[in-house]
């Protein structure tokens, strides 16, 4: 049964992916459209930065897939993870990067990852064979999750354990919450360990749920959540949400950006501009989450200043000098208050 569903659960996160990188393209496409003639030095050093930043990581990962394949005993499972971050981390440089580079920079940029994990996939085929890998049994797994374990689908052994009950790893490495209902769901990030996997998190297909993360993350990606609540603590580059109807969001981050959301609330600490497209009935008001530790939290992700961007909201659909129809302040008599979640 295990075989039959495994190409299901490997296209659903291949989707999941397209989704992300599509959505950065039509970010970086906009900006471009907004933006002047006359070129810009700090945008064009900032571009030639990021161009080369990347070229040596990929030179790098390479290497490492290049000397796997030729050793000449299998590589360890902590080699081949470790080389998936490195990945990952390629990744979140170029959704960081993805609002000043041009189009075409992060369609290659994106297609370079593609081939990178597919290379690595295939070497890691090629040096463990799938006869050495086994799944656990839908009984194991279960009482391994009730348990609040994270069970690996290969050789069934426990991974990153510090991160309790976790719903799916997608195709990026990045654990998160999948296919919800009705459920209220925690996770909490240990302050100084936002490094590779344990900084990513994705929320998928939940409704009706409530989500607490709690800590400092380094990247949220959000999929298709309704009527959902989200309180997020600090996260240390972007957020990026895919489909959202009724939802409320408390969130703190470096960026945010909206694609396909409808008639909700977010209430943000923010240090650039939001960015919202193909959205309406969207509303924005301050910050308002606490529980133990937040201030430490927000201190280290360089988030603990209110910037008042939470207001400074971009549609990149409506391009008029008027204010969007898209888009309004949330009144302080229709606003929640201080949500607690310790």
């Amino acid at each position: 049964m295990e075989d039959n569903e495994q190409p299901s659960h490997d296209s659903a996160a291949a989707a999941l992916q397209q989704k992300h990188a599509a959505m950065l393209e039509r970010l970086a496409n906009r900006h471009q459209s907004r933006a002047t003639a006359k070129p810009d030095s700090n945008s064009s050093g900032s571009t030639q930065s990021f161009l080369s930043q990347f070229s040596q990581s990929k030179l790098s990962i390479d290497a490492q897939i290049s000397r796997i394949r030729t050793q000449p005993n299998p590589p360890e499972k902590a080699e081949l993870e470790a080389i998936s971050l490195e990945i990952s981390a390629l990744e979140k440089l170029v959704a960081e990067h993805s609002y000043l580079l041009p189009p075409y920079e992060v369609r290659n940029s994106l297609t370079a990852i593609a081939q990178l994990r597919q290379t690595l996939d295939d070497a890691s085929a090629a040096v463990a064979p799938k006869k050495k890998f086994s799944f656990k049994n839908k009984s194991s797994k279960k009482s391994a999750d009730q348990k609040g374990e994270v069970v690996s689908e290969v050789e069934g052994s426990k991974i990153i354990p510090k991160l309790g009950k976790l719903g799916f790893m997608d195709s990026s490495g990045a654990p998160g919450f999948r296919n919800k209902d009705k459920e209220k769901l925690e996770m909490e990030f240990k302050r100084g360990e936002v490094d590779g996997r344990n900084g990513e998190f994705t929320l998928s297909n939940l409704r009706d749920c409530e989500v607490r993360l709690k800590g400092c993350l380094r990247a949220l990606f959000v999929d298709n959540v309704v009527k959902c609540k989200v309180y997020v603590g600090a996260v240390m580059g972007s957020v990026l949400i895919e489909g959202a109807e009724g939802c409320v969001f408390v969130l703190a981050s470096h960026q945010i950006r909206i694609h396909n959301a409808k008639n909700c609330s977010f209430y943000l600490r923010v240090r650039s501009r939001p960015i919202i497209e193909d959205s309406n009935g969207v509303r924005f008001a301050p910050y308002c989450l606490s529980y133990r530790g937040i201030e430490e939290d927000l201190a280290e992700a360089n988030l603990d200043e209110e910037t008042g961007n939470w207001a400074n909201v971009d549609d990149f659909r409506w391009l008029r000098a008027l204010q969007s129809p898209n888009w309004s302040v949330l009144p302080e008599d229709a606003r929640v208050g201080m949500v607690n979640i310790s």
